[in-house]
């Protein structure tokens, strides 16, 4: 998901209809971490924005998926093209909209400023909330749980 979880859920727009949208920055290198150690990143979101496509660019993200009022049906289109089953899957939350997807994944998770009912029914919350370093705490968990964030760091000690 993007608003509310990529971002803290506040859309800017101006008098030329123009929409902003701010990314946190640690938030995406633990995307582009991700994306490196050759875990699929996919952006599943409702709304439709030029920023989203840039900001998805930018991180590596090749599949993205906007204006996605049924987000279940992209979900089990992923599953197809990459040949996951639900328990291979993690998922990012913050709204009801999310919970056919949250309920479905393996590793399911909300971040800490969801709505209640999505914080009730994932496995994982965050301590940050949306646009603040929650996606970031998902990323380096993942990237733990593969094993490979120590050498990560020990690559960047080098440097």
């Amino acid at each position: 998901d993007v608003d509310g979880v990529m971002t803290d859920g506040r859309i800017i727009l101006d008098n030329e209809g123009n929409e902003f949208k701010a990314f946190n920055v640690r938030d995406g290198h633990g995307v582009k971490m991700l994306v490196r150690e050759g875990v699929k990143v996919a952006i599943v979101t409702g709304r439709e924005s030029k920023v989203v496509e840039r900001r998805a660019l930018e991180l590596g993200i090749s599949d993205v998926f906007q204006r996605c009022l049924r987000k279940l049906k992209t979900y089990e289109e992923l599953k197809d093209k990459y040949l996951l089953t639900d328990n291979e899957i993690a998922f990012i939350g913050d709204d009801i909209v999310d919970l056919p997807l949250l309920i479905r994944v393996g590793l399911s998770v909300a971040v800490s400023d969801s709505v209640e009912e999505v914080k009730e029914r994932v496995m994982l919350i965050t301590k940050n909330p949306g646009g603040s370093g929650a996606v970031r705490e998902v990323c380096e968990l993942l990237l733990k749980a593969k094993g490979v964030w120590n050498r990560i760091i020990e690559d960047y000690n080098k440097v």
